[in-house]
């Protein structure tokens, strides 16, 4: 393998832009090329960061043979067509979360790539945080005795445009896949798969859900409390209980650099890294290490983890009455609002 990870980039937007600049704090990692349907954000793109080569097309970025690792940072609905085409073409795949638009086209990408023995990866950087492995390992060795509940909140107000990313249909729009993937990743991470889904949601003009309110139930008897919005700001913290205690995670949880054990009776006890950059760097250095490794997926966000979160977001969608353009291809997607018998597990 090249001695430095060579990127490139599918789409211009700010999430792009945002690890682009995360890139440039790692020594051993470039990008070489990025690609937006519109060529001259291509350039433009390309200028501000100094990447030597921009297209009009995604697909032509995964086909750039000195391209290593192929960072998909489209609208959720242009994922599967995206990653599986860089997968075709033998590019390693890093894909934005929420992976897919639904658990179908998961366990597809999944397929396709451990068949064509091809890198494929969920941008879920927050699982690649220092603070949440540690959190993973406090849950382990039993720091917080039995765990219990977890609550967690993500949201922020977002003008309304029914015809913009966060809301619109054909792009796979809403709460649920662009903030609520976040606490449902964090609950996954700490308490495995839920045996019970419930949610409510109010949804926008557009169809697709605004604010979205997850209730989880597990084997164990522990809960999970989860709310994302696009309608109004939220705490954006995240509290992790036990028989023994509980973990805050300050805001914003999912880009934490400390977090706080509480016992009764005693002093909090401060856990604090010193992150570099917001977070991303961590999934990158991790894409670097598997690869150089010669895996095809990341233990720290794992195939099998990506597509359990997705089938959860699946679930929700299915009762909350919240479809979109992918879902007609498989027919247990195209539940009526309404009817939540395929919900619970």
């Amino acid at each position: 393998m090249h001695p430095r990870i060579r990127w490139g980039i599918a789409a211009t937007g700010n999430i792009a832009n945002v690890f682009a600049r995360e890139l440039a704090l790692l020594p051993d990692h470039e990008v070489v090329a990025v690609g937006s349907r519109n060529l001259d954000r291509a350039k433009a793109f390309a200028q501000e960061w100094g990447v030597r080569r921009a297209y009009g097309s995604y697909a032509e970025v995964a086909d750039d043979p000195e391209v290593d690792v192929l960072y998909i940072a489209t609208p959720h609905s242009d994922h599967l067509a995206t990653a599986r085409h860089a997968i075709e073409s033998g590019t390693a795949v890093l894909c934005e979360k929420a992976l897919t638009v639904n658990a179908h086209e998961a366990r597809e990408l999944v397929a396709l790539a451990r068949e064509r023995q091809v890198f494929l990866m969920e941008a879920m950087w927050m699982r690649c945080n220092p603070l949440h492995l540690r959190l993973r390992e406090l849950l382990a060795g039993g720091a917080l005795g039995e765990p219990r509940s977890l609550n967690a909140t993500l949201g922020f107000l977002a003008d309304y445009d029914p015809t913009d990313r966060l809301f619109a249909p054909d792009l796979a729009g809403g709460a649920l896949l662009d903030v609520g993937v976040y606490p449902v990743s964090l609950a996954h991470h700490l308490f495995g798969a839920p045996a019970t889904v419930q949610a409510t949601a109010t949804l926008t003009s557009s169809g697709v859900d605004g604010t979205v309110g997850m209730l989880l139930g597990y084997d164990t008897g522990a809960v999970a409390t989860l709310t994302g919005s696009l309608t109004g700001p939220l705490p954006n913290a995240a509290y992790v209980s036990g028989t023994e205690g509980w973990v805050e995670l300050p805001p914003d949880f999912q880009a934490v650099d400390r977090l706080l054990v509480h016992r009764p009776g005693k002093d909090p006890e401060e856990y604090a890294v010193e992150l570099l950059g917001v977070g991303y760097t961590y999934e990158a250095a991790e894409v670097a290490r598997c690869l150089r490794a010669g895996l095809l997926e990341s233990p720290l966000v794992s195939w099998a983890d990506s597509i359990a979160v997705m089938e959860v977001l699946d679930a929700v969608r299915a009762q909350i009455g919240v479809r979109y353009p992918n879902d007609a291809a498989y027919d247990d997607l195209a539940t009526p609002a309404g009817d939540t018998s395929d919900s619970q597990r």
